[in-house]
């Protein structure tokens, strides 16, 4: 890996991470539909404009019932959760809960399709475990509700991983970054309509825009660039660094407490991850 595909690993880390702290910001005060929505359109939208100024041909009558469903898998549940669960919990313990995905990615491998579980996997998935249990031991008690929301959209990630690995298409990844956006926006939006947000303020306005721009459109240019240049193992590793930039984040611009147990959950959990990843 050149010094450029290590600034962009650590960019993309550093984006994806900061998005847990803007879902924070505006989820309590629109809502997660909402929160989860218009973040999938604005991405969405902006991937669909650059593309149509590059040239780039989706096919959507191709493959728009594909991007449907991978959209609502990928996006509108894992988006709508995390909405949830940012009702509640912290910035760092949210970006923890989403490292687990690639240990749900391995179990259900190992379920589904028939996948062996080397030694160092299954220490991985005790590791994740034990680091999500001290992560969030102290909240646990009270909050354990919107903790099963953050952990079950990491648990859509993996599923979407074994369902691309099993059934995937033959569709480019340029194309599902933007279909899978704009339908996974489209399926939600008449929950949308049924509850709609109250008025926005302008910090809001900033950290929806900062969704769906940045966290959106612009990290997956930077995802796809990293899996053209160093392929998509390498561009995974992206995983390792999300919870320590979450963690930085919520410490530094909305106080959070950075407690002995965050840190070394945090730890444990992206150790569980690197030997997963690493089978």
């Amino acid at each position: 890996m050149n010094a450029a595909d290590a600034a962009r690993l650590v960019t993309l880390a550093a984006i994806w991470g900061a998005s847990f702290l803007f879902m924070r910001i505006a989820a309590p005060a629109i809502g997660p539909v909402a929160t989860a929505d218009v973040r999938m359109l604005i991405a969405g939208g902006t991937l669909a404009a650059y593309y149509v100024f590059t040239g780039f041909d989706a096919q959507w009558r191709r493959w728009w019932r594909y991007y449907l469903f991978i959209g609502a898998l990928n996006s509108a549940a894992p988006f709508l959760l995390y909405g949830y669960a940012a009702l509640d919990l912290s910035v760092g313990l949210m970006a923890v809960l989403n490292a687990t995905s690639p240990m749900w990615g391995a179990l259900l491998s190992a379920l589904v399709l028939r996948e062996r579980l080397s030694p160092g996997r299954i220490a991985g998935l005790i590791l994740g475990v034990i680091g999500v249990a001290l992560v969030s031991g102290a909240e646990a008690s009270t909050r354990w509700l919107a903790i099963l929301a953050g952990l079950a959209a990491a648990f859509c990630y993996g599923v979407t991983g074994v369902v691309l690995r099993r059934w995937g298409r033959e569709t480019t990844a340029r194309g599902m970054a933007v279909g899978t956006q704009l339908m996974g926006g489209v399926l939600l939006m008449p929950l949308l309509v049924l509850a709609p947000p109250a008025w926005p303020s302008a910090q809001v306005v900033l950290a929806m825009l900062a969704l769906g721009l940045v966290c959106g459109a612009l990290a997956y240019v930077l995802y796809f660039r990293l899996i053209a240049d160093i392929g998509a193992s390498g561009a995974l590793t992206v995983t390792f660094l999300i919870p320590i930039f979450g963690v930085l984040w919520g410490t530094f611009f909305l106080g959070e407490a950075l407690s002995a147990a965050m840190i070394a959950g945090a730890l444990v959990v992206i150790a569980g991850t690197v030997l997963v990843l690493r089978g």
